[in-house]
């Protein structure tokens, strides 16, 4: 929502305050199109050259992302938390070997089946099945473990991220390709030099509609959307981290009750449940799960 307010606003003020001052909208509409073709159609050009093509669809995924927003919510940090418990809390109670089951097949689990929309994200079931399956090989030291989960971590935020990259790159080279735009602006103009000055004069001005267009685009769109990908794939980020803090808080001997809180206490504070609301989604498992 602040997305959109925030291009109403951007529009409504540049082109006002352009309005107010005096200035012909009729110069900028008559020369848009041709510097937009010229300006968008290398910055798409480049962006394709610039990126493989898993970036590329991801992209255009992430173009969602900016006005949804985080795809994660209270309601499933909570989920998430009240899954790990189960899952330490059978690891403490029945022993390695009562896993095994569960992280061999979460599809079939019942107590992953519990949790639909965290199922449904592949890394996130194969970044806590691939840490407990270590654990069942015996590897329990806990510092190795965080150590092998911090960099799938980072090689999955690495990937996330991408996205955003390319997009910054294009922002970085937009004002740059309407320079380029307002040089043949320049060049078309020189090659009517004969003709009168108030020719002349809408002719350059066109040509500086190429540079005014670059800036704009790559300062007041793109590169805000660069920004604002960036910070929903880091808070998303924040979502697998609290599996690590969960998993080495066990490893470290916790409780199962300490090891989600210790999660808990790591959710993004917009989206973190209270500890009563935890304690309550806790106690409404059921017994036989």
């Amino acid at each position: 929502m602040f997305q959109i307010i925030g291009i109403v606003l951007l529009f409504g003020l540049v082109f006002g305050s352009f309005v107010i001052s005096g200035g012909k909208m009729d110069v900028i509409t008559h020369a848009a199109p041709h510097e937009l073709m010229c300006i968008l159609g290398a910055g798409i050009a480049s962006f394709l050259i610039s990126n493989s093509m898993t970036v590329i669809k991801a992209t255009g995924a992430g173009m969602g992302k900016i006005f949804a927003g985080p795809k994660w919510k209270t309601s499933d940090y909570r989920d998430l938390l009240s899954l790990l418990f189960l899952l330490t809390k059978t690891m403490k109670s029945k022993g390695v070997i009562a896993l095994e089951s569960h992280i061999e097949r979460p599809g079939e689990s019942t107590i992953f089946q519990r949790y639909p929309r965290i199922t449904k994200d592949h890394f996130a079931v194969d970044f806590i099945c691939d840490t407990l399956r270590m654990m069942t090989m015996n590897l329990e030291d806990p510092h190795q473990v965080e150590d092998a989960m911090e960099k799938q971590l980072e090689k999955h935020h690495h990937e996330g991220l991408a996205p955003a990259h390319a997009l910054q790159s294009l922002a970085d080279a937009l004002p740059a390709l309407g320079i380029v735009a307002a040089v043949l602006g320049v060049i078309k103009t020189m090659g009517s030099i004969t003709e009168p000055p108030a020719v002349l004069g809408a002719m350059i001005g066109g040509a500086l509609v190429g540079t005014f267009l670059g800036v704009f685009l790559a300062y007041g769109i793109v590169g805000p959307f660069a920004t604002r990908l960036t910070a929903v794939v880091d808070e998303e980020g924040s979502f697998y981290k609290i599996i690590q803090s969960v998993l080495v808080a066990h490893l470290h001997g916790n409780a199962a009750q300490i090891s989600v809180e210790i999660g808990r206490g790591n959710v993004p504070t917009p989206a973190q449940p209270s500890f009563l609301e935890l304690e309550e989604a806790l106690q409404q498992i059921p017994a036989e799960t």
